[in-house]
């Protein structure tokens, strides 16, 4: 018997149990039968006997060509792999002492990065002496969060991290 293949659906040769249930190319049931049987019915339609449901008992086989197989499903991952969106995390730095013009050129960021389906991480960095005043960093990181209520929640509730307090905001 000839090995395994690497990649893809056991084919012809490679499919190693003695009986298959069998699905012609037009989609009909052929039943229970012998794969050595099953084979020569595919090879004389000019098909490939392909394994298309290995785990089960007995596997399921159809009448395919099976490098038209092969590219139809490697087709199909691919569109899969351009629709997906993968998710990224945008940052947006802010003080604690911020200007209200800032702030809300800040947030209209956090808006645009969370409608486009972003995590946003806000970070406040304390300077000097303002980590004797952590409160007004928390008044701003809950002033972040109520104004971006409607559109995300809270993933990471503002947490210091040596001079720095982090929250991070993921779309709803």
């Amino acid at each position: 018997m000839a090995p395994p293949t690497k990649s893809g659906p056991r084919y012809d040769n490679f499919i190693q149990v003695p009986k298959v249930r069998v699905i012609d190319d037009e989609g009909e049931n052929l039943g229970v039968m012998f794969t050595r049987e099953a084979m020569e019915q595919a090879n004389d339609k000019g098909l490939n006997l392909v394994e298309v449901s290995p785990n089960a008992d007995p596997p399921v086989c159809k009448f395919l060509d099976v490098g038209k197989y092969r590219f139809e499903a490697q087709k199909k991952a691919n569109a899969a792999r351009k629709t997906q969106k993968t998710q990224d995390i945008k940052e947006v730095k802010m003080r604690p002492n911020i200007d209200t013009h800032d702030y809300d050129v800040k947030m209209r960021n956090v808006n645009k990065f969370i409608n486009n389906g972003d995590k946003v991480k806000v970070t406040l960095r304390f300077r000097g002496r303002e980590m004797a005043h952590q409160h007004l960093g928390m008044d701003l990181l809950k002033r972040v969060q109520e104004d971006v209520e409607e559109t995300a929640k809270v993933e990471a509730f503002p947490r210091l991290e040596g001079r720095q307090m982090l929250m991070v905001l993921a779309p709803k």
